[in-house]
């Protein structure tokens, strides 16, 4: 490589030759822009060219590497639209069928003299065993074979293309510096980070594969830990937070409730009024199922911060759950000469106008909203508390733009997923942690029950019977629109059943693709009684409280997450009268049975998440704490808990010792983690 020696790892990928503009713009797809991205960009699998299996041994369904001689060449006919070139390849043990499509060119590539190397999957056509469009190389003598990676691809990008840019981004390996500490290394028995890289992209063996990917695995998960426990430090060390009245107690606000806490609720309130009554600012998780009434322990603790003399803010992911919650809250605060405010995008700017007004001086004690209430235009007069509803519609980012509209103030992040506490614990890093396990008295648990097909006649029968004694009902879709590649009802086919179905009910459709205006006007409609009928999709998920609700249908139950299923059952229940949710699923997959099972067995939103963690690992989990942390390229949360759990408590350590990673031998530790989390706007360290 001409020139090799100036070129940095930071350097534009179209400095590795053969990479021009064009294959750098379908690079940047797959998210490498550098020499260093490239190294970066590991293999998903491996094809172990090391030993030709011979063809007499070959069997349908395996992925082989076959050596031989072309015996026969023949120009086929058409296979759908594409011209076949079929070739008979033979070695001392046999022979075999080897077919490439709309590949004539290759007549004159291949010659009868030399020996090739095949690597495909064998099929069988008519009772003969079959390759179809393999990969192919000449075989060279005396050429020890070797394990080549396999990575993700994109359109105009080759695996041939990828391994050779690959080779040619290694030759950079020097330049990588091993930012993990030594002792951390030793203790852990890992590799170096060049070792790693080298052995992660073309491993000798089976046993380097290993030892690399553990050492990338660890890595990734131990930055992650890091970044997200340096917020927790930071704020540990940061004494400049508010130190709310001693004098005014969230207990003056619960004792005017028309209601009686739950154990848990009060436990959770306490947590937090300690915390706002330290230096130091709070930081708090507050993790509750559906239902549990975590918007009566954030409105306690907004109470104490505005008789202290402060402003709370509370923001929702959509307009409707921000307006359900205003006409909520500000019955909650009646009496107590509290002024709650509303801010969402979809207001007249004369309205917004007014609002920034009464927000600025401080008529507004409590403003609640979505994104907008994080926009420039928006002075605070002194903001103390900030609560974030359904944490994961948001990251980390816009909590963090919302925090610097006040001076330090204590943050309250709620969420309804149920998310097992061990694996909370680790995903949340910079939060404290707090649960409500406990439903309040007298809640009916909703009856759940999973039909096949055939019974759809008697779901519809059940489903009219309800709403003819008053209540309303819910179906719901996986799909928008009908599909040509999934085969699954849409809410779009639903909603014309519906229609046809039950004429003498008002029945609407909400999806994601109408506008917001729309979806209000229909969800008011919902909400106020007009309609009947709601047939959606999954955005009813999130925030629609409609009490008088009781029949919750959901088609292609299979097609739904265990906790997506519960998070949809939450829709209904909340009104005094007895609820149902209805599984429609003729799915024979073992975990859509499992999902059924555990659904008609159990409400708690808890135990749900532990089952769920049993049946498809925590990666599922971790898509809930995907926003403004960076994303995993190695690791693989339903294989490396241990891992994660192992990170975790190194991190601790680390920054116990070394909060800001200042000691001289953390800096390229300290440069790593600021360079991994620079744009989440979460971490200046």
């Amino acid at each position: 490589m001409t020139g090799a020696v100036s070129l940095s790892i930071s350097d534009s990928i179209t400095s590795l030759h053969g990479v021009g503009p064009k294959k750098a713009k379908a690079l940047e797809k797959l998210k490498i822009r550098t020499i260093e991205d490239f190294l970066s960009y590991y293999p998903r699998d491996y094809q172990d060219r090391r030993h030709p299996k011979p063809i007499k041994e070959l069997v349908e369904d395996e992925t082989a590497l076959i050596c031989g001689k072309i015996s026969l060449m023949v120009r086929g006919g058409y296979r759908g639209r594409k011209r076949t070139l079929k070739l008979l390849v033979t070695d001392e043990t046999g022979g075999i069928e080897v077919i490439f499509f709309n590949a004539s060119y290759l007549e004159k590539t291949f010659n009868r003299e030399k020996e090739y190397e095949f690597y495909g999957k064998v099929t069988s056509r008519a009772g003969r065993l079959q390759m179809l469009h393999p990969e192919y190389n000449p075989k060279q003598p005396d050429e020890q074979g070797e394990i080549l990676p396999v990575y993700p691809l994109t359109q105009g990008i080759t695996q041939s293309d990828l391994r050779k840019w690959q080779r040619l981004a290694l030759s950079y390996i020097d330049e990588i510096v091993d930012y993990m500490p030594e002792d951390i290394i030793s203790r852990n028995r890992l590799c170096s980070l060049r070792y790693a890289i080298e052995n992660i992209h073309f491993p000798k063996d089976s046993r380097k594969v290993r030892e690399a990917k553990f050492r990338l695995v660890f890595d990734e998960l131990f930055l992650l830990q890091l970044g997200l426990l340096s917020i927790k430090y930071r704020i540990k060390e940061n004494n400049a937070g508010i130190v709310f009245s001693t004098e005014h107690k969230t207990r003056d606000f619960v004792r005017a409730l028309p209601f009686e806490l739950t154990g848990a609720q009060k436990r959770v309130l306490d947590e937090i009024e300690k915390d706002m009554e330290k230096s130091r600012v709070m930081n708090r998780l507050v993790q509750g199922d559906v239902g549990s009434g975590k918007t009566v322990v954030a409105a306690a603790a907004a109470y104490k911060a505005i008789k202290s003399g402060y402003q709370a803010v509370m923001m929702a992911p959509t307009e409707l759950l921000a307006r359900q919650h205003y006409d909520s809250l500000k019955g909650m605060f009646e009496g107590f000469n509290i002024n709650v405010g509303l801010l969402t995008g979809s207001m007249t700017k004369q309205q917004r106008t007014k609002i920034y007004k009464l927000v600025e001086d401080g008529t507004i004690h409590f403003l609640i909203g979505t994104h907008a209430l994080i926009q420039p235009e928006v002075k605070y007069f002194n903001v103390g508390l900030v609560i974030t509803d359904e944490q994961h519609r948001f990251g980390v980012n816009q909590r963090s733009l919302l925090s610097a509209k006040g001076h330090n103030p204590d943050v309250l992040v709620m969420t309804a997923t149920p998310i097992p506490r061990t694996l909370a614990v680790i995903l949340y890093g910079d939060l404290d942690h707090s649960a409500i396990d406990e439903m309040p008295a007298g809640r009916k648990p909703i009856l759940t029950k999973a039909l096949s097909e055939k019974s759809r006649n008697k779901a519809y029968e059940f489903l009219r019977s309800q709403v003819k004694e008053g209540r309303q009902a819910y179906i719901v879709t996986p799909l928008i629109e009908e599909s040509e590649n999934i085969d699954a009802k849409s809410a779009e086919q639903a909603y014309e059943e519906a229609l046809e179905r039950f004429p003498e009910f008002e029945v609407r459709l909400l999806h994601g693709n109408m506008k917001q205006s729309e979806k209000d006007v229909v969800m008011e409609e919902f909400y106020s009684g007009k309609a009947d009928i709601l047939v959606s999709t999954v955005v009813i998920e999130v925030g629609i409280n409609a009490p008088n609700a009781t029949v919750m249908l959901i088609e292609n139950a299979e097609r739904f997450g265990l906790a997506a299923l519960h998070q949809l059952r939450g829709r209904v229940g909340r009104g005094e009268h007895q609820s149902y949710c209805l599984l429609i699923t003729d799915s024979k997959s073992e975990l859509a049975k499992k999902r059924a099972a555990v659904m008609e067995l159990t409400n708690d939103g808890f135990v749900i998440a532990e089952i769920d963690l049993e049946l498809r690992g925590p990666g599922e989990f971790f898509g809930v704490r995907q926003h403004g942390v960076p994303e995993l390229r190695i690791a693989d949360l339903s294989k490396h808990l241990r891992i994660l759990h192992t990170v975790r408590k190194e991190a601790d350590s680390l920054l116990e010792k070394d909060p800001f990673l200042s000691l001289p031998e953390h800096r390229p530790l300290k440069e790593k983690l600021g360079k991994l989390f620079e744009n989440t706007n979460i971490i200046n360290l």
